[in-house]
């Protein structure tokens, strides 16, 4: 079997776990057969005991991370259809998401110095807080590893989706425009996700604050970049 050829599988295999994982999900509803975690899990048991390459597998797989930047702007579909609640909210929605986005960034890069991590982690991990597209975008001018970036946005996304009920109802947090704005800037593409299972006014929410942090994450990478390296 010739390199092309095993990209082909890959690819192949890669979308036919993904669908099955997420009519197992949609049965089980457990956080450990979420396709964001038991999906890639699964292709990397693949990768190592199959001996192949990452190079191989991202031949033709390539697409689908191409896939990720009109996946996360469809989002905006239900945002321009919810305009008016935008509009009598644009005050603290724009707060909050700045509000976050400087968060998000000086405590992953801080932390990260406390623990001493090397230099390339620690600016992979400023931009984990936004969604795939815009994290990768912003990691550019920053100096981090696609990869590492990939991973960290991966894990974020599914710790916060996961733990982000848990915290709403400690902190008696009950309105749905608070918990889709902290799901969208927390927790990005998941945790949109998860908003939209908790109402369409908690989605919108989610999916205008998880793409307005990518924007600003990203206009403000050169920046943060003079700042904090």
């Amino acid at each position: 079997m010739n390199n092309f050829q095993l990209s082909i599988l890959c690819l192949a295999i890669t979308l036919g776990l993904y669908y099955a994982n997420k009519r197992l999900y949609r049965r089980f509803h457990k956080l450990p057969l979420m396709p964001l975690v038991f999906t890639p899990l699964l292709l990397v048991l693949l990768l190592v005991f199959g001996h192949i390459s990452y190079q191989n597998y991202m031949g033709e797989a390539h697409w689908l991370l191409w896939l990720l930047g009109p996946a996360t702007i469809a989002f905006a579909v239900p945002v321009y259809d919810n305009l008016a609640v935008i509009r009598r909210h644009w005050m603290s929605l724009s707060a909050g998401v700045v509000t976050a986005t400087v968060v998000a960034v000086t405590s992953s890069v801080w932390l990260a110095r406390l623990f001493t991590l090397p230099d390339e982690i620690q600016r992979s991990l400023a931009v984990r807080s936004v969604t795939t597209p815009f994290a990768l975008a912003a990691a550019g001018p920053l100096g981090g590893q696609p990869e590492l970036v990939a991973l960290f946005v991966v894990i974020t996304g599914v710790f916060g989706m996961a733990v982000g009920d848990v915290l709403f109802m400690r902190l008696a947090i009950r309105e749905g425009m608070a918990k889709g704005a902290g799901f969208g800037a927390a927790s990005h593409g998941a945790g949109t996700a998860h908003s939209y299972e908790l109402g369409p006014q908690e989605g919108m929410v989610a999916s205008l604050v998880m793409m307005l942090s990518g924007i600003v994450t990203v206009l403000a990478a050169p920046l943060v970049s003079l700042v904090m390296f």
